[in-house]
This record gives structure tokens, C-alpha cells and sequence, in this order.
């Protein structure tokens, strides 16, 4: 069983998340799981940095990713890889804002920003992004204001430290406790700030100041996340956590990426981050049709 948040039983919070998503005005619908497809377009990303600066190269790698099944186009303009540096606002406005232009008028995935700057988030979602993404929780100078202002669905993430510190010895006392509680005060900060609880999502983080002991542990303890209300996003692409099961490179994680997907999605996953979309949504489908099953 599940280890109860702040004495909130998990059988009683189960699945109470909405199913229907609004992302300004776009629903985004979470009955089953949703793919979340990754576009970096930044230099310096751990797994394809540099891939996709060139604005019609990220644009079409969006259009494959839908066309293979991803309900979501998530964009970064800024690394968060293990020791990643800050980029300057003004250009992660440039690599994002033109990017988020086209694909809204272009495709008919709902396009989330990943940032955590309040003026990237502005002008995101006034460019046509429906979703925000933020590796730091909305901790940011400005970041509640601005995300309760824009009034679209915002995902807080889990991160010990930051980027370029994240991976210097983490250390936990109970990783699963930690993080649910982390993430219900940051649950109660959105709320007291005016964003309601039906336009948040969560993210426990993995990789971001976790070692592989402690990633398998939130892999394992998914299912507690429900415990706090609202829906669930898990990004486990790629990451060094396969890597070192797997002892293999970042193109070799394909099959452990996708293994660890349905593990998520199991256990009640909402949204699932993916640099290869049409092996998970397939993986997806298949774990939902068993899930469905009498």
C-alpha cells in the first residue's frame, strides 16, 4: 500500500484528478495516457542538444511527433541537464516564442512551454501555448503571479538543488514521502496564490537531484501520487536512471525508456514525457487496453 500524504488515505484520493484538461480554452483529455512529445531546442539538452535549433528542423520534428501520436508538443529553450548553465530571457524568448507561433497555428497538439521564467510564460502562452512547465515548482521571483494571471494548466516539478548542483550527492531521509510533501506544499502555495487546484499537475522529478536508488524508488511508489489530487507527469526518456540499469548510452535507452513508460502509466500516469513518441504511445495503448480489461 502506498505510504498517505498528510494523512490523506490513498484509497480515498484515488483517481480524483479531472479527466478533461483545459488548457486555454483546448481540452486536453487524460482519460487514457497521453504522450507528451520533447522538443529541445537548445544547444546543450543531455540527449539532443543542438538537434533542433534550426527553426524548421523543430518544426519538423513537432510535426512527426504528432503525426505519431503525441497529444502534447513540449517546448524547451533552456537546459536543465545535470550542471546545465541559465540562458539569458531574451534568448529563450528567441528560440521558443516563433516556434510556439507556428506550431499553434499549424498543428492540433496542445503546445506546453517548459520554462521557468515568468516573462517566457507570458509570452508563451500569449504566442499559444495551453501549458506550463516548470522544472522549479513556480518558485521563480514572479513565477506564482504570472501563472495565476495566464490562467492555463501549470505541471510543478520536483528538484533538489538546481541544475548545475542537483547531482552533487542527493540525499534523502524517505524519497517518496519527501517528494509528495514538497509537492503538496507547493500544491497549497499555487492555491493561496489564486490557481486553482484543477489547473495543476505533477512531476516527482527524476533524475533532477535523485540517484538511481532513489529514482527507482519513485518508479516504484507512482501510484502514492495520486494521494495528492491532481494529475501526474513522468519524464524518464533517455535518463541516466536507464542508462545505469541498462549500462547503456543515451541511443541505446529506447527499450528501457519505453519499459519504464508503461511501468508509469501502470500505476496511473497522466501525461508521459517521450524523445521517441510513436513506440510509447503504442506501449501506452497497450497498457491502457489491459488496464481496461474485465
Amino acid at each position: 500500500m502506498p505510504r498517505p500524504v498528510r494523512g490523506i488515505s490513498f484509497l480515498a484520493a484515488y483517481n480524483p484528478c479531472p479527466m478533461i484538461l483545459d488548457c486555454a480554452g483546448k481540452p486536453l483529455d487524460l482519460a487514457r495516457p497521453a504522450v507528451m512529445g520533447i522538443l529541445n531546442v537548445t544547444p546543450d539538452s543531455f540527449s539532443d542538444g543542438g538537434r533542433y535549433l534550426a527553426h524548421e528542423e523543430a518544426f519538423g520534428h513537432a510535426c512527426q511527433m504528432v503525426a505519431e501520436g503525441a497529444a502534447i508538443i513540449d517546448i524547451g529553450g533552456e537546459s536543465t541537464r545535470p550542471g546545465a548553465t541559465p540562458v539569458p530571457m531574451e534568448e529563450e524568448l528567441a528560440r521558443v516564442i516563433p516556434l510556439v507561433q507556428r506550431l499553434r497555428g499549424e498543428l492540433p497538439a496542445m503546445i506546453s512551454v517548459d520554462t521557468s521564467k515568468p516573462e517566457v510564460m507570458r509570452a508563451a502562452v500569449a504566442a499559444g501555448a495551453g501549458l506550463i512547465n516548470d522544472v522549479y515548482a513556480l518558485r521563480a521571483d514572479g513565477a506564482l503571479e504570472a501563472a495565476a494571471e495566464l490562467a492555463v494548466p501549470v505541471c510543478l516539478m520536483h528538484m533538489q538543488g538546481e541544475p548545475r548542483t542537483m547531482q552533487r550527492e542527493p540525499s534523502y531521509a524517505d524519497v517518496v514521502r519527501e517528494v509528495l510533501d514538497f509537492l503538496a506544499e507547493r500544491i497549497a502555495c499555487c492555491e493561496d496564490a489564486g490557481i486553482p487546484r484543477n489547473r495543476l499537475l505533477v512531476d516527482p522529478g527524476f533524475g533532477f537531484g535523485k540517484t538511481l536508488a532513489h529514482n527507482l524508488s519513485l518508479l516504484k511508489h507512482l501510484d502514492a501520487f495520486h494521494a495528492l489530487g491532481v494529475p501526474l507527469v513522468v519524464g524518464v526518456s533517455r535518463k541516466s536512471m536507464i542508462g545505469a540499469v541498462l549500462d547503456a548510452p543515451v541511443e541505446g535507452r529506447l527499450f528501457g525508456s519505453v519499459a519504464a513508460a508503461v511501468v508509469a502509466a501502470w500505476q496511473g500516469a497522466a501525461i508521459v514525457r517521450a524523445h521517441e513518441v510513436k513506440p510509447t504511445v503504442e506501449a501506452l495503448r497497450m497498457t491502457a487496453a489491459a488496464r481496461e480489461a474485465v
